[in-house]
This record gives structure tokens, C-alpha cells and sequence, in this order.
């Protein structure tokens, strides 16, 4: 007889394998089975694109709060301290007298305008140019030797945005939204705040969906900058704008049960049920006039004498009730491209760093400070990741006949605080005069691959198919930087 007939054999392989599911069934209880190594892409519902779904593995953080300074903050003169640029200061860098850099022949090495000051338990070394966010460093994890592919800044904002220089790829909230969705419905679930004097260069760029399902796009606006066309009609009553948004959703979803397999057409549909829940919604949020005057005054949103400071404080506190309100990514920016007016546009300091830094440093410490202040005293930061960064670093010297530093994308500062990563805590080093990462270095691909991991996402498995390629926010790059892990 055929031995794949046998009765003994048979009894003998489905005990065999009822076992093996029993196995099966304990190990994943356990989070022990093994991480599949393929692509694993979200089941998004074109008719509800927003809908909540479940991470790769366990996530830290539900949310994102991003605080992207444009125009390439100096690491030099904030958050990275070095004796030896001060004890050197006024003299050749050793080794590259004659360096050419992105604007040209640099000078000497220069010190800090800001003195330095320990600060917090951690006695953590930042500088007076933000003397309030200072006050958080034992909250902070430092990453001292990020390094960048771009001295440009339009494609310096990409790549951080994005993980590409050039333009049309998914931002990192498109790629958070696509694969989580968010838990409030009835707002958007990525907001780029952009800065009161306008957008950075890489402008749409940094919150664009690129080649993933338009309806992960950031929504852009601000304090200011209202969401247009959101209001009921002049003359409209509640009665009547209810009845009506009921009315098309009918005759919608009457629509969309002719044509079962169209995507787009549920896509689209869903965008304007959004939309039409946004009336409601967007003023809510962006309503300041419900926030305490000591609130106000602690943010800097009442200061008069600083208007731009004012208007930058109200973007923070509306960063601050996105994210109470379950928005899952924001951007909020600091600076803006080449724009005029109300003092400084953003952090280019290339000619006179001292006078553009001094106007532009309080413009972003006090609100930003009261930010994260606000969001700890409310408990918010157990479930959400803050991440500041810029498009790269600057130099340790001044340009030749200039008084401000030329680009740097070779060693710069970023840090993260909130779920999932430790505090106080510095990672990798730059040299003695921070020109280069030389400790722990460490690429853009894994800084956003250890923001995937703590939102629960494998940077490896979550990819996109587009034409002919998987791709992936880190390309073909990038390691989770496990240390900064709680």
C-alpha cells in the first residue's frame, strides 16, 4: 500500500501538525514567531483610506511631532559643543587651511557667538541662542553625527522629508499615514504647519504623497493660514447644510454601488465626506480664542513687541491640539524660503549669523519651549515621538570675507524626544571642531528607520510598488539606530 495512505501515517502527520498550530498559535501569542522578511502593505479601504490599521510589531509612539528649522541650523551655536573651536578660535582648521566649500574659501575656525552652559541633571552642554528649550535636556536624545548626501537646500529638505534629494517621493507622514491611518477621523491625518512667513523651499515637497495614494498628502495650513473653503454658505442654516451633506452622500453612495471595484471613485468620495466633516472639525482646532491667557503668554502668542514670535507661538499651540486630537503626523516649521518682511526668513546663516540668529533664535525658543512644556504637563509625549532636525549642519568656520558659516552636510544634530526613545542620552560625535562625524555615524536612512520602528513599522517591509521597483523610505539603506531605544 501506498505509504501516503497509510493509516498510521496518516493519524501519525495530523498529530504532527495539529501540534505544530498549537505551537504556532502559543509563539505568536508570545510575540516569538518569527518577522516575515517580504513586503507587508497595509489593506487600505479606498472608501475609508484613514481608518485606523495595525503596525509591523509593538509601536512606542502613536504619533509624530516634527519641528523642522529651514535654512539649516547651525549645530555649531545650539546643541553641539566643542572646547577645542573655542580654545582654537581665530586659526587655521588643522588640515584644511585652504578648504573651498559650497560658497566658496573658507576663514578660520570661529566659536560660538552663544556661550555654552550645562544644563539639567545631565549637565548637557547648549547654548544661550535657546535658552528655554535648554531647559529640557534631560528629556532630550541627542544624535551628533547624522550625515547628509545634499549642500543644497531644496534637496537637503527632500531627502530629510523624504529619503530621496530629488523631488516626487512620498513624504515620511505620507508613509505613516499609508500604513497606520490615523484615530481621528474626522480631522486629516497629516498636517504640515507652515511657518507664518510662508513655505520652505522644497515647499510641497516636504509633506507631498508622491507616487503613494494622493489622499496621503499632508493638508497645509496654519494659525494664520486658514484651510480654505471650508465654511458653510452666507445665509445657510445648520438645518438646511446637514440635509444637504446627507442628500449627496446618498446619491454617493448610490453611485459608488454601480461601480463596486472603483477605487478612485471611493477615494474621491471619501475626501469630500471628510471635507464636509472638516467644517466642523478644522474651526474647532484652530479656534485659539478658547485657550487661557496664561497659556497664551506662556507660548509668546500675546507678545506684541515680537509680532513674528506671535504668530509662530500660535502654530505651536496648534501643533499641541492636533496632536491631543489624535492627528498621527505633524510638521511644523520654522523658517521660510526667501521671503522678506518680519525679520529673518529662516536659518541661513551665511553672511551675518550673529544678527540674523539673534532675531530668529527667539522667534523659535520661547514657543517651541512652551510646546514641549505643554505637552509633557499634559501627558502627551507617552505616545508621541518629537523629532527636530534641519536639512543638514553648518561649518566651523566663517566664510572667507563674511561673518556666518556655509553648509555642512558631513556632521550635524538632530534629536528626538517623547515614546519610545531614551533621555538624557547623546549618540555618536562629531571631531573636535564639529566639521565631521567620526563616532557612531549615522545616515538620514537610519534616522527614519528608527522613527518607522517606534511607530511600529519595519522600514524594510514597508515598501511600494512603482514602476518595476519596491520601494521604500529608506531606498535600499538604513539600520534602526537601536541604542536611542527606551
Amino acid at each position: 500500500m501506498n505509504s501516503l495512505l497509510n493509516r498510521r501515517n496518516f493519524l501519525t502527520g495530523t498529530t504532527a501538525g495539529l501540534s505544530s498550530i498549537a505551537l504556532a498559535s502559543l509563539l505568536h501569542d508570545q510575540k516569538l514567531l518569527a518577522a516575515s522578511s517580504g513586503p507587508i502593505r497595509p489593506a487600505v479601504d479606498a472608501a475609508h483610506p484613514y481608518a485606523a490599521r495595525q503596525p509591523h510589531h509593538e509601536a512606542a509612539a502613536k504619533n509624530v511631532l516634527v519641528i523642522f528649522c529651514s535654512g539649516a541650523c547651525s549645530q555649531i551655536d545650539t546643541f553641539d559643543y566643542k572646547p577645542e573651536l573655542i580654545k582654537r578660535h581665530g586659526q587655521p582648521m588643522p588640515g584644511a587651511e585652504d578648504i573651498v566649500t559650497f560658497q566658496g574659501k573658507q576663514g578660520m575656525l570661529t566659536k560660538s557667538p552663544w556661550e555654552f552652559k550645562p544644563r539639567g541633571e545631565s549637565g548637557k552642554m547648549i547654548s544661550e541662542l535657546l535658552p528655554q528649550m535648554a531647559e529640557f535636556a534631560d528629556d532630550m536624545c541627542f544624535l551628533h553625527s547624522l550625515t547628509g548626501k545634499t549642500n543644497t537646500h531644496g534637496p537637503g529638505e527632500n531627502f530629510m522629508s523624504t529619503g530621496y534629494t530629488l523631488d516626487g517621493f512620498p513624504s515620511m507622514g505620507a508613509w505613516t499615514t499609508w500604513a497606520l491611518g490615523t484615530e481621528n477621523q474626522n480631522l486629516p491625518a497629516y498636517v504640515a504647519i507652515s511657518d507664518p512667513r510662508g513655505t520652505p523651499q522644497a515647499s510641497v515637497n516636504n509633506w507631498g504623497p508622491g507616487f503613494l495614494p494622493a489622499a496621503f498628502q499632508g493638508t497645509e495650513f496654519n494659525a494664520v493660514k486658514p484651510l480654505q473653503n471650508l465654511s458653510v454658505p452666507p445665509g445657510t442654516s445648520t438645518k438646511t447644510d446637514r440635509a444637504t451633506r446627507n442628500f449627496l452622500k446618498s446619491v454617493n453612495e448610490r453611485h459608488l454601488e454601480q461601480f463596486p471595484g472603483d477605487s478612485e471613485l471611493a477615494a474621491r468620495i471619501s475626501s469630500y465626506e471628510l471635507a464636509a466633516r472638516m467644517q466642523l472639525s478644522v474651526p474647532e482646532v484652530t479656534d485659539l480664542s478658547t485657550e487661557t491667557s496664561a497659556t497664551l503668554k506662556e507660548y509668546g502668542a500675546d507678545d506684541s513687541s515680537n509680532p513674528l514670535k506671535a504668530k509662530f507661538a500660535n502654530n505651536c499651540i496648534l501643533a499641541r491640539r492636533l496632536i491631543e486630537k489624535g492627528v498621527r503626523f505633524v510638521q511644523l516649521f520654522n523658517g521660510a524660503y526667501q521671503t522678506g518682511g518680519e525679520g529673518v526668513s529662516n536659518w541661513d546663516g551665511h553672511k551675518a549669523i550673529v544678527d540674523q540668529y539673534n532675531k530668529h533664535g527667539p522667534v523659535l525658543d520661547q514657543p517651541c519651549a512652551a510646546l514641549l512644556r505643554d505637552m509633557k504637563r499634559r501627558g502627551l509625549l507617552k505616545d508621541t515621538l518629537v523629532v527636530w532636525m534641519t536639512e543638514f549642519g553648518r561649518m566651523p568656520t566663517f566664510q572667507a570675507g563674511a561673518s556666518g558659516r556655509d553648509h555642512n552636510p558631513d556632521g550635524f544634530t538632530a534629536w528626538m524626544m517623547g515614546a519610545g526613545v531614551k533621555a538624557p542620552f547623546t549618540y555618536g560625535a562629531t571631531d573636535e571642531f564639529s566639521y565631521k562625524a567620526v563616532e557612531n555615524v549615522t545616515t538620514v536612512y537610519d534616522f527614519h528607520a528608527t522613527i518607522l520602528h517606534l511607530l511600529g513599522l519595519n522600514h524594510e517591509q514597508l515598501t511600494y510598488y512603482h514602476n518595476g521597483f519596491e520601494r521604500r523610505l529608506t531606498d535600499v539603506h538604513g539600520h534602526v539606530i537601536r541604542d536611542v531605544l527606551a
